[in-house]
């Protein structure tokens, strides 16, 4: 009897030594970095850290997250110093190119596309396009228009004024507007790249079109062209004709939410993710447009603009989303919870959350939610006056390129530079690229 106690003894503790480690194993703490696009003072932000991030180290404790949030330029500014020290977060934010094109081209995330597999199966096929670099280095969670027209209907229609279908009439509207002591349209700015995408990009749309736009890209066209500079013109004479004032690249990004939400115009220009700012804040149970005031504005595309060639458009692009860095090796456990998290971070509960809080459109075709705000309804909405999408210059168009682009619109408005020796400049910007690249 003893001998066969020893001997279970010893074959439970074999089996023991056998297994303990693979138990171990399970239980090893993996730490994941990441580098957030995050603004901490939106309405919902509370909401976002505790219903994602917090839930998702609830689910797995074995996963550490060390994330770090940024905002604006001060994230751009942190990417490129982590891609030139070369040590990029194991999961960073991305665009599917513009101020992510480094990312992409210099092979700095992996291709997402075989981690995807069979999950590709509940995102809308559009947003797996391949993207900047030929392949899905960030998987989108929305679809984006970089430009909408907001628009304050009752301070309109108190004017005795509606919604204008045609620049000539919103030109007409300009002295009754100011006459009444309120600002045409506002923009925050103030930082240079909000003129360029929530405002340039449709009007080259409108005006150039895709086809010249990736002629000049190729080199078989010029921004020197007529066209292009045409387009620069029609911007000049906005302010002429007094629709846009110079003081709005005083305005800073955030400042303009309060300014449009108190009434100061019956019109903002910005992109379509900006109904977030507006909504509850489910910490504080406030927001600048209160529920029961949203149904009173209205977002659309802007009127038709003289010798458009392309019709009722906006500017638009595959949304924002999170990367992998390419350092992490294929096969690994660190790969498996970086992924992990970017799937978390684009699941079903975590869009509809996003859809509820920030009116953001979803990338999956499973999210649907009957809690969302009417200003979420109205963004929803919006998208059906759109009938073409065309290009958003930042995201074709290389860093060295848009970024003369964006200082010298904001030069444009300021009296400082004309249209010509902007688009002389952008082009020479485009040659000087184009020469590293040879």
């Amino acid at each position: 009897m003893l001998r066969k106690s020893t001997l279970l003894l010893l074959a439970v503790l074999l089996v023991v030594g056998i297994f303990a480690p693979a138990a171990l194993a399970q239980e090893e703490k993996i730490t994941i970095t990441v580098l957030n696009y995050f603004d901490l003072t939106a309405p919902g932000a509370e909401r976002e850290l505790e219903e994602v991030w917090r839930e998702f180290s609830r689910r797995n404790p074995h996963i550490i997250v060390e994330r770090e949030d940024l905002f604006l330029e001060a994230f751009h500014q942190k990417v490129e110093a982590y891609a030139a020290a070369d040590r990029l977060p194991d999961v960073v934010f991305m665009w599917p190119g513009g101020r992510s094109t480094s990312l992409h081209t210099l092979g700095l995330v992996k291709d997402l596309r075989p981690l995807l597999g069979d999950d590709a199966q509940y995102f809308n096929p559009a947003v797996l396009a391949p993207q900047a670099a030929g392949y899905l280095a960030e998987l989108p969670s929305t679809m984006t228009s970089s430009h909408a027209l907001y628009i304050n209907v009752p301070l309109l229609e108190s004017l005795g004024l509606s919604i204008p279908e045609t620049y000539e009439e919103l030109v007409a509207m300009v002295p009754v507007i100011k006459g009444a002591g309120l600002d045409v349209i506002l923009m925050g700015a103030q930082e240079d790249w909000v003129i360029q995408s929530c405002l340039f990009s449709m009007i080259v749309g409108r005006l150039v079109g895709d086809e010249k736009l990736h002629e000049i890209i190729r080199g078989e066209a010029k921004f020197t062209d007529p066209e292009f500079v045409n387009a620069l013109e029609f911007y000049a004479q906005m302010y002429k004709d007094g629709v846009l004032d110079r003081k709005i690249m005083n305005i800073n990004y955030s400042e303009v939410n309060g300014l449009f939400a108190s009434g100061r115009a019956p019109f903002m220009i910005d992109g379509d993710w900006k109904t977030a700012n507006f909504l509850t804040d489910v910490t504080t149970g406030e927001a600048l447009i209160p529920v029961d005031q949203q149904p009173n504005f209205k977002m659309t595309i802007f009127p038709a603009i003289p010798g458009e060639i392309t019709k009722k458009s906006s500017s638009g692009v595959v949304g924002t989303g999170y990367g992998m860095s390419s350092k992490i090796p294929d096969g690994s456990p660190k790969e498996a919870a970086a992924w992990e998290l970017i799937k978390w971070l684009q699941s079903k509960e975590v869009q509809t959350m996003r859809l509820e809080t920030a009116g953001t459109i979803p990338s999956r075709i499973d999210v649907t939610s009957d809690n969302i705000e009417p200003l979420v309804v109205e963004r929803i909405r919006y998208y059906d006056d759109i009938e073409v999408y065309t290009e958003v210059l930042d995201n074709v168009l290389e860093g060295e390129v848009y970024l003369p682009l964006n200082v010298g619109l904001q030069e444009i408005g300021l009296g400082l530079a004309t249209p010509m020796e902007v688009a002389e400049r952008v082009q020479e910007a485009l040659e000087a690229w184009r020469a590293k690249r040879q």
